[in-house]
């Protein structure tokens, strides 16, 4: 048994992986998820109760329990658990850490023989026993036994020539309002929704042209400064939108290799 806490568009990368290659994998959500690349993310079964993505449908379980008839029908399951109670009472060989906060939530090398985060927060051999690299560039996906990642910079990969520009934050705290779908042409300075706050509403706009990656969904209560949405640059790569980015797939190989270790070892 896997257990991966978090289910947003990265760590459905491995939680795929993971499901395809055979092993019964139970995923792990808060009652709030805020992936903005909703169509590639599990998570979004929490809300709707059941996502699929490439073939794998999720289907929300309200009790640990209910987590092998899910496996049995072919279906992977996922529990609002944001604490990991589960992972105590279920005891997993493998606990896997895929929440990308940037720091640890409270995820312990006890929790199973086998403990995997993704990216900065954790120390390798304190924290858990092995970290994986989430930054882009020469190291993304590599297996790190001792010491930790890359620290988080703030500053999103180049796609396109572009960054920080892809990004879209809310310019001010309230609830956001959805006017375009993910996977939407826009143009530079084009509104694609509103947040509505005490004082009235105030749009979000783009900053760049291209296609709609990811939105947050319509509702979602917000701070000033959150993530709202991301553009990508390269009109011609829309089918992107609907499929697990090559970084969620490299990271997903080295959760496998791991997981593969381990079970030779056992």
């Amino acid at each position: 048994m896997i257990i991966v806490r978090g289910a947003g568009d990265i760590s459905t990368g491995t939680i795929h992986r993971l499901f395809q290659a055979g092993f019964p994998v139970l995923a792990l959500e808060t009652d709030h998820p805020s992936a903005i690349r909703r169509k590639v993310a599990f998570s979004e079964a929490v809300y709707d109760g059941t996502a699929t993505v490439e073939g794998v449908t999720a289907v929300r379980i309200e009790d640990a329990g209910q987590a092998e008839e899910m496996l049995t029908q072919g279906k992977l399951p996922l529990l609002v658990d944001p604490a990991g109670e589960s992972i105590r009472k279920l005891k997993p060989d493998v606990a896997v850490d895929a929440v990308l906060a940037k720091k640890n939530l409270g995820t312990t090398m006890q929790m199973a023989p086998l403990t995997i985060a993704l990216g900065p927060g954790f120390e390798a051999g304190r924290d858990v026993h092995f970290v994986i690299e989430t930054m882009r560039g020469h190291d993304l996906g590599r297996i790190i036994s001792s010491g930790c990642a890359a620290a988080n910079t703030g500053v999103p990969g180049i796609i396109g020539g572009y960054g920080a520009e892809r990004v879209i934050h809310s310019p001010a705290a309230g609830v956001f309002r959805q006017q375009k779908e993910i996977a939407d042409e826009v143009q530079a300075g084009e509104t694609i929704g509103m947040v509505e706050t005490p004082a009235g509403e105030v749009p979000v706009v783009t900053v760049i042209a291209g296609i709609l990656r990811g939105i947050i969904r319509d509702g979602y209560p917000v701070s000033k400064g959150f993530k709202l949405a991301d553009v990508d640059p390269r009109l011609e790569e829309k089918k992107n939108c609907f499929t697990i980015s090559d970084k969620a797939r490299c990271i997903a190989g080295s959760v496998l290799e791991l997981v593969n270790r381990f079970c030779r070892c056992k």
